[in-house]
């Protein structure tokens, strides 16, 4: 049984009711810039983040093994063969490693800014994205999983929210990216 909802099903919805429900953090003006809204908390946060995530790939090695948690970040190039693989990141692993702290760093010091350039939103999406799979790839996050927050004491909990934060955050700038 249908029931034929759409989103404009019962009319447009008003933008000052989106606003106070959904809490709309960013949108693109008209000279193209991103206007910023979101909570002191929030920026705490991501600058939380992105120093442990510096920390993280700076921790690592081209020549050595790679933390399991960052592997997503330096994705397999040569499958079977291992010489070649390990060529591949020894020649690769500094470029990104180099492009990922670039990006990093803008993101870090526009935190406090109310608004971003086109290029600063590419590097914004690209840090929260890159935080987003760590946190992932760490707590082994599957398509199918379900955010189920009982414990707020539970360290794991917290980081699923964490995760479950980031995708949403992520969602948000990619839309407004598109638009």
């Amino acid at each position: 049984m249908s029931f034929g909802f759409t989103s404009t099903g019962y009319g447009r919805q008003c933008k000052r009711i989106y606003n106070v429900k959904f809490g709309r953090r960013f949108r693109t003006k008209r000279n193209g810039f991103v206007e910023i809204k979101i909570t002191d908390e929030e920026r705490h946060l991501i600058a939380e983040l992105i120093e442990q995530l510096r920390e993280l790939v700076l921790s690592t090695s081209p020549e050595g093994s790679v933390d399991p948690s960052i592997r997503r970040l330096y994705p397999t190039a040569y499958v079977e063969d291992a010489e070649q693989e390990h060529k591949y990141q020894r020649l690769m692993r500094d470029q990104l490693l180099e492009r990922r702290l670039a990006h990093l760093d803008v993101v870090e010091s526009t935190l406090r800014d109310e608004e971003l350039s086109p290029e600063t939103l590419i590097a914004w999406i690209t840090s929260i994205n890159d935080l987003r799979l760590v946190l992932g790839t760490h707590l082994d996050v599957s398509e199918d999983d379900e955010p189920a927050f009982r414990d707020e004491n539970d360290q794991e909990q917290q980081q699923r929210a964490i995760y479950h934060y980031l995708s949403h955050l992520l969602g948000e700038l990619v839309d407004v990216a598109n638009n």
